[in-house]
């Protein structure tokens, strides 16, 4: 989960469920373990079900790029998707390069294919 984009949604609807079922499980989904183990340990108060309700309007307040500064590092979906389809653009011209060195007999299928899944391999 810490590598993984959190989402502003997400999070608020944890939040809220917080206030309902057991609270600080938007903590640990947003990386903040030891936060959410204080608001467990809590949850006999009624502190943690009012600072879950108050975070969950938070989350929902914020814009993306306010949420995705204090929990995504600062990454937003937006450019994450920029990157992956510029990275998807540039395999996809340089297959079609191997490809025409393929057709014109300057490499063999073999080679062809495993460059091919080395180049695919890339995408993540």
């Amino acid at each position: 989960m810490l590598t993984k984009r959190k989402s502003r949604s997400v999070a608020a609807i944890l939040a809220f469920s917080g206030t309902l079922t057991i609270s600080g499980l938007h903590k640990f989904y947003l990386g903040q373990p030891v936060w959410g183990i204080l608001y467990v340990l809590l949850s006999w108060t009624p502190i943690p079900k009012v600072a879950s309700a108050i975070e969950g309007v938070w989350y929902l307040a914020q814009d993306e790029e306010a949420f995705d500064r204090n929990f995504n590092f600062g990454k937003s979906a937006i450019k994450n998707s920029q990157q992956v389809s510029n990275q998807v653009g540039a395999i996809a011209d340089a297959l079609r390069e191997l490809d025409k060195l393929r057709q014109d007999g300057l490499i063999s299928e073999y080679e062809f294919e495993q460059k091919r899944r080395q180049m695919l391999d890339q995408i993540s």
